[in-house]
């Protein structure tokens, strides 16, 4: 029989009032409240942030303030950054390729709670992952609903909330975000060498 982390972690209706769960969720508070009173450049910041984010690359850097419901969930590839403010609920797994970069204040939520206002009362809900691919950047404040698969090489523009999946190459922008238009090869290239 599996357990309600087995369950959350796989997409079933898993409760989160259960004791494992409540102990993953009390790990993470205090991991975050310790981290969230220092910087990237203060001497325990390192050992704190792979505490939290397991198998965390040493290439890859988050900045407090930084909340999350387990820690466990996330997954970032070598040289992926997420800027000051982000919130990650990461209930399923949320998955970033290598050199990803989030904005400021962004947010990535995998819950989704039942639709039936009877069902919405009892400690349960689901979780659908969230990928990003390689070489993506998420403007400051861009919001990404359950389930969402964003590709590689894409800019979301800040602010936008995006709840259906975007493929690879894209520009998408707005609420919800749609994609605006393709990213040539040309303009991904010049923007890399640009920013670096």
């Amino acid at each position: 029989m599996k357990t309600e982390m087995e369950k959350m972690r796989s997409g079933e209706l898993y409760r989160f009032d259960d004791e494992e769960m409540q102990a993953s969720f009390a790990r993470a508070k205090r991991l975050c409240a310790k981290l969230n009173r220092i910087s990237t450049v203060h001497k325990g910041y390192r050992k704190l942030i792979e505490a939290l984010v397991p198998d965390l690359p040493a290439t890859a850097e988050i900045c407090p303030p930084f909340h999350c419901d387990h820690g466990h969930g996330l997954h970032m590839g070598e040289h992926s950054f997420m800027n000051y403010g982000c919130v990650v609920l990461d209930s399923a797994p949320i998955t970033l390729g290598h050199h990803v970069k989030l904005g400021p204040c962004c947010k990535l939520f995998t819950p989704q709670h039942p639709i039936d206002y009877m069902e919405r009362r009892e400690p349960q809900e689901q979780a659908k992952p969230i990928t990003i691919g390689n070489d993506t950047w998420l403007g400051g404040n861009v919001t990404v609903c359950p389930g969402v698969t964003i590709g590689q090489r894409c800019i979301i523009a800040a602010g936008s909330v995006v709840i259906h999946d975007v493929p690879d190459d894209s520009l998408a922008a707005g609420n919800p975000a749609v994609v605006k238009r393709k990213l040539t090869r040309e303009e991904t290239k010049s923007a890399s060498t640009t920013n670096d």
